[in-house]
């Protein structure tokens, strides 16, 4: 089969060869018609993720998925040849990638069918991110905030983030870069703000003088680049890092730090594909690309800007 795969970490992914993987007991073995980029992808194949597993090289790219199941693995099975399902691998390096024709997957992990109407490449393009801004917002939820700035709105979870959030009521302040404003809005911002053009803290005050309730951070990759946005939050707010810089951050008084967790699970991805069946969850994808052109589309990512989510064809 073909698969894009790193032959060591940091190594450029390239387009392989592989044999087909054949299910275990209790696996089914899905084949991929679309996968979907995320940061991660490429994290994981620069050994940028803490507490992965130790690798198998050539290690596939890629953790989201969707297909159909072409073969079930021995014993009790909850899935049937032909089915359509959706999910998220595990992310370790130990494990199988997406970007790729085919895949074995636990029957009891992240997977779940597809429901009827619901198109493969909708569905693709809903694991990781969609997940994500589900449980970022409840992170924010829970706490009782009723204004929140996303850093870097315009991307994947960004994009389903706000969506989520302007559904609960929340006043969403969407930061991006370039013209996204118009899209940002269609999908529910209050208050949109292109970085580009007019300086962050300046637009932040002066829709929220107080300063704003909450703050997802999806952008920051250092300290100081997180603490400079967690200073327009106000005293009893929360700053939450995905990228993992917020336990090393100097933060005002009175603002709490959290770093950001994905913990998935085939329930959740249920409530997304319900979601975006109905139309209450808008699906932003920004290009569909064939599985050849990934190592490129990795490069690009890398440098931020994303608009929506990169679906694979294959």
């Amino acid at each position: 089969m073909r698969a894009i795969a790193v032959s060591a970490f940091r190594a450029d992914p390239s387009l392989i060869e592989l044999p087909k993987p054949d299910p275990r007991a209790g696996e089914v073995r899905v084949k991929i018609v679309y996968a979907a980029l995320n940061p991660c992808d490429w994290q994981i194949a620069d050994n940028a993720r803490e507490g992965s597993a130790e690798p198998v090289f050539p290690l596939v790219v890629g953790v989201d998925y969707a297909g159909r199941v072409d073969m079930i693995g021995s014993g009790e099975n909850r899935f049937r040849v032909g089915d359509e399902v959706f999910g998220r691998v595990s992310g370790s390096p130990a494990g199988a990638g997406t970007y790729c024709d085919y895949v074995s997957v636990p029957q009891d992990s992240t997977i779940t069918l597809v429901p009827d109407g619901l198109p493969l490449r909708t569905a693709a393009a809903l694991p990781s991110a969609g997940m994500a801004a589900a449980q970022l917002l409840e992170t924010v939820v829970l706490r009782g905030h009723e204004s929140l700035l996303v850093i870097g709105a315009a991307g994947g979870v960004g994009s389903y983030l706000t969506q989520l959030a302007s559904a609960r009521d929340l006043r969403v302040l969407a930061a991006v870069r370039g013209e996204e404003r118009g899209r940002m809005r269609a999908l529910g911002a209050a208050v949109t703000i292109d970085t580009t053009a007019l300086p962050l803290e300046a637009a932040v005050r002066e829709a929220c003088p107080e300063g704003v309730d909450a703050l997802v951070d999806l952008v920051s990759t250092t300290p100081d680049g997180f603490v400079a946005h967690a200073a327009l939050v106000r005293a009893g707010g929360v700053a939450v890092s995905t990228r993992g810089v917020a336990w090393r951050a100097a933060l005002p008084a009175g603002v709490s730090g959290i770093d950001f967790h994905l913990e998935p699970t085939p329930v959740l991805l249920d409530v997304l594909a319900t979601g975006a069946l109905e139309g209450v969850l808008k699906v932003p994808i920004d290009i569909e690309l064939p599985l050849e052109k990934a190592p490129q589309a990795l490069d690009r990512n890398r440098t931020g800007g994303a608009r929506g989510k990169t679906l694979f064809a294959l």
